[in-house]
């Protein structure tokens, strides 16, 4: 059975993330701060951690960069929309995601479900030549393929070339006359529209919120970015 550890102070916290979780058929542990979830990782199978951030004793940015030193199971973090920094932090330092509270209960099975069959799909295979990941997308060149969280998805060849584009280059910006002209081989006339058009049927394909992307970014102004800090 897969085993989901839930760490959060907050017992209603707890308790409601149980409620969501219970009906996928986890084994699902609890712990009220950080020094108590690592003690449960070291003392049982676990398979994912939810780790809230702000939390005694041990706070979760130090909880998962110990976690890290012995294990490389998922983690996904809970935060407060005024922790971005401490995201960032925590994405920087091995966490896998995170969610927001208030938390809405289909996003939060959706990101567990992710980073289960992510760590068991792709856990034990190594780089390739002509292959780049970035969180739970990987492209291969060779193949042509693209696959969010270990299932492939279909991509146009256009969105194809805009994905590899991106995922080769994480954290550069690209305008969308660069991204033309990289892409579609061709002198970039009025091709804003274009761009943006196609940069939503792709993140459609591969962000479990495309409302909300943790991967192709907008820096508004001056165009589109893959979002480094989802690199594990």
């Amino acid at each position: 059975m897969t085993t989901v550890l839930i760490a959060d102070d907050e017992k209603d916290i707890r308790s409601a993330l149980k409620i969501y979780l219970k009906p996928e058929g986890y084994e699902l542990l609890e712990a009220a701060d950080g020094k108590q979830a690592l003690q449960m990782v070291k003392e049982k199978k676990v398979d994912l951690v939810l780790l809230d951030i702000m939390m005694p004793q041990m706070d979760g940015i130090e909880t998962i960069s110990r976690l890290r030193e012995f294990s490389n199971i998922p983690v996904i973090f809970l935060s407060a929309k005024s922790e971005d920094t401490d995201k960032v932090m925590g994405l920087n330092v091995g966490a896998d995601d995170y969610v927001t509270k208030p938390f809405n209960p289909a996003e939060v099975i959706a990101r567990v479900r992710s980073q289960l069959r992510r760590y068991t799909t792709l856990g034990g295979q190594l780089p390739q030549e002509n292959q780049w990941t970035i969180g739970g997308i990987t492209v291969n060149d060779d193949e042509k393929s693209v696959k969010v969280d270990g299932e492939p998805v279909s991509l146009t060849p256009m969105e194809y070339g805009i994905l590899k584009l991106l995922i080769q280059n994480p954290g550069k910006v690209y305008s969308s006359e660069q991204i033309y002209k990289e892409v579609w081989k061709d002198e970039p006339i009025g091709t804003e529209g274009t761009i943006a058009v196609h940069i939503r049927h792709l993140r459609e394909k591969i962000e479990i919120n495309p409302k909300d992307p943790r991967y192709i970014r907008v820096v508004w102004g001056q165009g589109y970015r893959m979002e480094a800090g989802n690199e594990k």
